[in-house]
């Protein structure tokens, strides 16, 4: 009887999550060809409609199931002083249709010409926050290495508040930030701001020979204030260069779920532990069990960048290849093999983060600066993990854009951008002091572009490839999880008022 009352709570919740979670969160724009001859522009589309639209239009054989795949994303486009930039802030993303899920996905795509007038696409994505603790042999002090203990930290968009008021609300929200620029089109800014962030921690492994997670259930769930991404581009045509800064924000981790089970997850907030239930266990704040366990952050990216007539190469601050390496660095530059340099990324002032420590300052207006540790890191160890499927699949279709942004680069955009593993670098940059405190930090990215002409559209043309659609099946792995844990821990709720009630 009792495991009948189970199941059918479990097919309850499972009915009422597929409800609530149905509806995207943003209504979505249409993007179209025409968007690229303006300006800028600044829109809320489903990526994937405009991947529908465009294979429609070109004879493009999509997956099965591709109908029911929807991508909620908010870009930005300008165009101007010989240099385009799209930006694209994924809000949230389903590959079945009903099961929605916000995943902080940023990817920027940038063309321009560079000094000696050779066309480039720049592509640069962050992929995810990752939390880590040392283990005693850590190759790299300060930073997620093999040898260490690694969680990936995926946000979700369940609003799972109504199982017990005295549970945080954990519904994951966006805000956008506008697209402004100066009187004289040289300044730009916009981004993207999740608040509210609820996100699984996976234990994940970056071992390039085998790259995976542990899928059987997530070991945490935790609650930032907000993970903030916003992008300034400021070009200098005397000195002729195109700087994008990117101003990144992790808010302070304000509750955090570990346990077993869902039915024996003890939650921490900065007033001490509780029970699932509300109960309080002790005195041990989230920052107390943060810095007692070791747990520091992480957010890990990277870059592709291709040419019309060449190959690229980038290399760290001490001269070492950044492609497919280890190395810490504190700036990569990239080159064109006739020895051009078209590019450089630049990971903050000295290489320093402020700390904003709410336990000492609640208005989080004052803070400490403290060294982030950068450094490049294997393709192999993140492309081959199974969690990434979304991310991967989203990143197939990017090149798309350029198609319009400028296609006589689409087909080498198609060969390049859309496989992760063919990124010129991915690099891990690791916030040592951190307690589960918000941390800000300002990357740079210069990329060197020849004297500004007036604004014009290219009209040149190309043949349009196949796209490269292969894709993998193990995204359902988080919606079960998830969603078998709101059941039972619904189940175990109303079981016990229901006692308290005789």
């Amino acid at each position: 009887m009792k495991i009948n009352k189970l199941i059918g709570m479990i097919l309850v919740f499972t009915a009422l999550l597929t409800v609530m979670i149905a509806t995207p969160f943003a209504s979505a724009d249409t993007l179209q060809k025409s968007d690229f001859s303006q300006g800028s522009f600044a829109k809320s589309v489903d990526y994937y409609n405009y991947v529908r639209n465009y294979a429609s239009a070109n004879n493009i054989t999509l997956p099965s199931g591709f109908a029911n795949y929807h991508a909620n994303t908010y870009m930005t486009y300008l165009n101007t002083s010989g240099v385009q930039v799209l930006y694209a802030g994924l809000e949230n993303v389903t590959h079945n249709g009903s099961t929605y899920l916000n995943i902080p996905m940023q990817s920027i795509i940038m063309h321009y010409k560079t000094n000696e007038s050779q066309d480039v696409i720049a592509e640069s994505t962050f992929l995810m926050l990752m939390a880590f603790q040392e283990s005693p042999n850590t190759s790299l002090s300060g930073s997620p290495t093999i040898n260490d203990t690694l969680y990936a930290s995926f946000s979700l968009g369940y609003d799972l508040s109504f199982l017990n008021a005295t549970l945080p609300a954990l519904n994951s929200q966006t805000e956008l930030i506008p697209l402004t620029h100066s009187e004289d089109n040289l300044t730009w800014t916009w981004g993207m701001t999740y608040t509210n962030m609820t996100a699984l921690w996976w234990r994940t492994y970056i071992d390039p020979s085998n790259p995976h997670s542990d899928s059987s259930i997530p070991v945490a769930l935790s609650v930032y204030d907000e993970l903030s991404f916003t992008y300034t581009l400021t070009i200098n045509p005397a000195a002729q260069t195109a700087t994008l800064t990117e101003n990144h924000v992790i808010g302070r981790m304000r509750d955090l779920f570990i346990g077993a089970s869902p039915l024996l997850w003890v939650r921490y907030d900065n007033t001490g532990m509780y029970g699932l239930l509300g109960r309080k266990l002790g005195d041990t704040t989230i920052n107390d069990f943060i810095q007692n366990h070791g747990i520091e952050m992480s957010i890990i990216n990277y870059q592709t960048l291709i040419m019309a007539n060449h190959q690229t190469y980038s290399v760290t601050s001490s001269g070492e290849n950044a492609t497919q390496t280890e190395t810490p660095t504190s700036s990569i530059a990239t080159y064109s093999d006739d020895g051009e340099k078209i590019f450089n990324a630049d990971f903050g002032t000295n290489q320093n983060y402020d700390l904003y420590n709410y336990t000492a300052d609640p208005t989080e207006s004052a803070y400490n600066t403290y060294q982030a540790v950068t450094r490049t890191a294997k393709a192999a160890d993140f492309t081959g993990n199974a969690l990434f499927d979304y991310q991967t699949t989203l990143a197939r279709f990017l090149p798309l854009v350029v198609a319009h942004m400028f296609p006589s680069l689409y087909a080498k955009a198609q060969a390049t951008i859309s496989d992760m593993s063919k990124a010129n670098y991915f690099y891990i940059t690791s916030y040592p002091e951190y307690g589960g405190y918000k941390i800000v930090q300002d990357p740079t990215f210069t990329a060197y572009i020849a004297a500004p002409l007036a604004t014009t559209t290219s009209t040149a043309t190309t043949t349009t490839p196949k796209v490269n659609t292969s894709q993998t099946s193990s995204g359902l792995i988080i919606e079960v999880i998830i969603i078998l844990a709101i059941a039972i821990a619904a189940f175990a709720t109303i079981t016990i008022r229901r006692k308290n009630k005789h």
